[in-house]
């Protein structure tokens, strides 16, 4: 099975980094539990953004701290802790990718991949308050982008893409030619694309959320495959 690489790249921060990489070398506990729960969010939504699927991004993650606790006498620190976590992690989830699909690349990503895919996220229910809370509130932005469309523009948007009809009955239903639901429906996405970047600010933060009962869940898990907490 093709291993992820595990790099060299070290970090500009020095001391902090470096003293938490001596005491985890040294296995300390706590040490190893702080480097995990400042990087999980990090690394879970790079690797969301990445694979697309919530469960593959957690195991992700966990074999990028095993892979990087493994390896972490490589750190140099040459740059941040959780940069060289990132590249590991990118590594993993390319790794993956490529194995479903050979011949994947990060360059050959397309544009905006490696960022969460905040629009596509399923507004669904879940038992998670987190991730229900950041699906409310990007629902809300998207909604509200929406329905600041200017109105010939909202009502092919909503026709076409909401409520699923085609460009011949979106024609009908409205009374126009094809070619101009194309149309407006080209600019109605391009206008909603920027609103909603210009909206997302203040809550894209909340995407794919990794903290609270998921964070602590996965830290244990982590911990317990590295031997900690174990007798012996």
């Amino acid at each position: 099975m093709e291993q992820a690489t595990v790099p060299r790249i070290p970090t500009a921060d020095g001391t902090g980094d470096m003293e938490l990489v001596r005491r985890a070398l040294a296995r300390d506990e706590a040490a190893v539990r702080a480097i995990i729960t400042a990087n999980n969010q990090r690394l879970y939504r790079l690797a969301r953004g990445i694979v697309r699927r919530d469960h593959e991004a957690e195991d992700v993650v966990q074999e990028t701290y095993v892979r990087a606790f493994t390896h972490l006498a490589d750190f140099r620190g040459e740059s941040s802790l959780s940069t060289w976590l990132s590249r590991i992690a990118m590594n993993e989830a390319l790794g993956r990718l490529r194995r479903e699909r050979p011949g994947v690349e990060l360059s050959s990503l397309p544009q905006g991949m490696l960022e969460a895919q905040v629009i596509r996220f399923p507004i669904t229910p879940t038992e998670d308050p987190e991730k229900s809370m950041a699906q409310r509130q990007i629902q809300h932005v998207v909604e509200a982008a929406i329905d600041e469309l200017p109105e010939p523009f909202r009502l092919v948007f909503i026709t076409r893409v909401v409520e699923g009809m085609s460009i011949e009955d979106t024609a009908e239903l409205l009374a126009l030619k094809p070619e101009t639901v194309k149309t407006r429906l080209h600019r109605a996405r391009a206008m909603l694309r920027d609103n909603v970047e210009r909206k997302i600010g203040p809550v894209v933060m909340d995407a794919f959320p990794f903290a609270g009962r998921r964070c602590a869940r996965l830290t244990e898990t982590v911990l317990a495959r590295l031997g900690y907490g174990q007798t012996t």
